[in-house]
């Protein structure tokens, strides 16, 4: 049986949740192998909507394993609203495995996190002040604190005291804000170690022996391939790997063990944040679209910025990644459209460009060129085939296929669990 891993093609909230959770009853375990709960996941099962934030998908289908992997960072307070709010609603949340190298993000990183941010005035990049950034800052600066931590009271406090230093110099002396007590951090923290014990296991281990017996293991990405570190739109980015090598590093898998890889991407695009996005629409057409989409942020409530559909990201996309299979979300957005313009190709002082710029000075300067598609105008959100789509939105789709550099293999027609049409089996079911 496969690894599989789901990531985004564009720059987040692409619909990475549905698309792993349609998944959910074909495979063993959904591994959160980056980011926090600075992204949000809305999955509708049997017309309830659940919004998940720091838990992988996978917790929503029955007989999947949910993992932490050691390459998030977790807000503990927001772990556990998160695990009531789904117990209250009548949810099986008992199978959650958490791994003890992942990183907790302590009350100082939120507070540095959002003063920062204010503080960068114009320049800001659009965190979501979840305390993500400064979290995994403290992670490359061999300052963080981990699940395992936890559980030895007096390593904790001289970790804690440790990051404080620093941290509390910052605080006071550039920021003007109170500074953290080493005593009362350590002591919140401490409050969740019994609690959160449980769950806490060796994930690499359990995963590769999964792989090994046979089972079928899917990784789950936060954010998105435009929003990684390294490979997205520096540095109006997240801070942690949001691609497919992501996945391994970020869950003790190796890659030759991967199978395939999944981009989730939309008909059209969106993101959130700051940072250059070329075939953005700023007016009454762009707002059109994000009320047609529901397009806003899962986890902020902020509005979405949004476009057409952009094949210089679908390609490049699909090169950083490898992927093998696209799964495309809300094309039923669409449907009220005579024609729908596509991004093919951008001019960037007066050259037609191709492929994504490799200076980000030039990316901000992409003026997109666009293909006109015809349109549809009818409701598609009954189709379950591909042949029961009007044959504009079918060569919407093939076309799209033919320009991003990698087949389309399911299409999402509306938001709840069925509205998909499957081309191409992504795992195969039992």
């Amino acid at each position: 049986m496969p690894a599989v891993i789901v990531v985004g093609a564009q720059w987040g909230d692409e619909g990475k949740g549905k698309a792993t959770d349609q998944l959910g009853s074909a495979v063993d375990y959904v591994v959160k192998f980056n980011g926090g709960n600075n992204a949000g996941h809305t999955v509708v099962v049997d017309g309830e909507k659940y919004a998940l934030h720091l838990l992988p998908s996978g917790i929503l289908s029955p007989g999947v394993t949910p993992v932490i992997g050691p390459g998030v960072v977790v807000d503990l307070e927001v772990l556990f609203q998160e695990l009531d709010d789904l117990r209250s609603r009548g949810m099986d949340v008992s199978r959650l495995k958490i791994s003890a190298s992942a990183h907790i993000i302590p009350s100082y990183n939120r507070t540095i996190d959002k003063v920062s941010e204010r503080f960068l005035g114009k320049r800001q990049i659009g965190t979501t002040g979840r305390g993500i950034g400064p979290t995994y800052a403290d992670k490359m600066n061999r300052v963080g604190i981990r699940i395992q931590d936890l559980f030895d009271a007096s390593i904790l406090r001289q970790k804690v005291e440790a990051a404080l230093v620093n941290k509390n110099s910052l605080l006071v002396k550039v920021y003007n804000r109170r500074a953290a007590d080493v005593d009362q951090v350590t002591e919140e923290l401490l409050s969740y170690a019994e609690r959160v014990r449980p769950m806490v296991i060796d994930t690499a281990l359990e995963l590769n022996t999964a792989l090994d017996e046979g089972k079928t293991v899917l990784f789950e990405a936060g954010q998105a391939t435009m929003l990684d570190v390294d490979h997205g739109t520096y540095p109006f980015v997240t801070s942690s790997s949001a691609t497919a090598g992501g996945a391994c590093t970020g869950s003790g898998v190796g890659p030759t063990r991967i199978d395939r890889v999944v981009g989730v991407i939309k008909a059209y695009t969106t993101r959130v944040g700051e940072g250059p996005f070329p075939t953005e629409l700023t007016d009454e057409v762009g707002e059109a679209l994000r009320q047609a989409g529901g397009e806003f942020g899962v986890t902020t409530g902020r509005p979405r910025r949004t476009g057409w559909y952009d094949a210089v990201i679908a390609r490049y996309a699909a090169r950083v990644n490898g992927l093998t299979d696209f799964v495309m979300t809300k094309l039923d957005v669409l449907s009220t459209y005579d024609e729908i313009p596509v991004c093919v190709a951008y001019e960037i002082d007066g050259v037609r460009v191709e492929e994504m710029p490799a200076s980000q000075s030039d990316f901000h300067h992409a003026k997109p060129i666009y293909e006109m598609l015809p349109g549809w105008k009818e409701d598609i959100t009954h189709c379950r085939t591909f042949d029961e789509l009007p044959a504009n939105a079918q060569a919407y789709v093939e076309h799209l296929e033919k320009i991003s550099g990698c087949r389309i293999s399911c299409i999402g027609v509306g938001p709840s669990r069925d509205a998909t049409i499957v081309r191409h089996e992504l795992v195969p079911q039992r």
